[in-house]
């Protein structure tokens, strides 16, 4: 197992689900966390909680990673101490609506696309180089089944995590001959603000999605993720696909 004291890990979207239980279980291991939100108050407020719960070094900041010049920005102008990245997380991301493709809000499908694809380009893009000078670090993308499978109503979303599957593959081609490990994560249904956003705010609809059923929570997520990066250096795991045991597909879960 490889110690992560006092490793830096950049987590982004980490102000809520899977990103904070990620950044948590990083500073619960010794890591240094370095993280990043567009909301910036919360984002604030998991700081000083790591920070003090953890006895850890923590830096945070407010960035949308749709924001090509402010990605660029902001890890170019990270403090001395914290530019030597060991481990990025590409977490941030989202899912809106389920409209059939001909009936789809093209502002969803943009805000999908510029978060889940262009985001994760422009984080990867920024940190990588250093990662590769240094001659060491590891990229892991949050990934989803949505990669795998193809479900009704979710066909650009869908094609954003098939996209995050594709880039992850190609990031290991791209890095063949340098000690860079890229892995993917990818969840079926977990309980966090997923469902909530992927409605428009719409609360009741959002609870509907998880009733009658145990699904996955943020930290199962987490767990995988630090399994992933606390495996020997020679060993890069490159695909993990965690599913609640309910369900069998997208579509197809067991409910009481």
């Amino acid at each position: 197992m490889l110690s992560l004291k006092d490793k830096i890990v950049f987590v982004t979207g980490a102000s809520s689900g899977i990103g904070e239980s990620t950044a948590r279980s990083f500073a619960a291991e010794g890591a240094k966390i370095l993280m990043c939100a567009r909301r910036g108050e919360r984002i604030e407020r998991l700081a000083k909680a790591l920070a003090a719960g953890h006895k850890t070094e923590v830096h945070a900041f407010r960035l949308d990673v749709r924001d090509q010049a402010a990605v660029d920005k902001a890890i170019a102008g990270l403090p001395e101490a914290w530019r030597a990245i060991d481990i990025l997380v590409n977490n941030a991301g989202l899912s809106r609506g389920m409209d059939k493709l001909p009936g789809g809000l093209v502002s969803d499908w943009e805000e999908m696309i510029d978060t889940n694809v262009k985001g994760l380009l422009y984080v990867t893009r920024a940190v990588l180089p250093g990662m590769i000078k240094r001659g060491r670090g590891h990229v892991i993308n949050i990934g989803s089944i949505a990669g795998h499978e193809v479900y009704p109503g979710g066909a650009v979303y869908c094609a954003t995590k098939f996209a995050v599957r594709t880039v992850s593959k190609g990031l290991r081609l791209d890095l063949s001959g340098t000690p860079i490990r890229v892995s993917e994560v990818a969840p079926g249904m977990v309980e966090t603000e997923f469902s909530v956003v992927r409605f428009h705010g719409d609360t009741e609809r959002a609870a509907k999605v998880y009733q009658g059923l145990t699904p996955l929570g943020p930290d199962d997520v987490a767990e995988a993720v630090v399994w992933c990066a606390t495996r020997p250096l020679h060993v890069n795991v490159s695909d993990v696909v965690i599913w609640p045991t309910v369900q069998a597909s997208p579509t197809l879960v067991h409910r009481k």
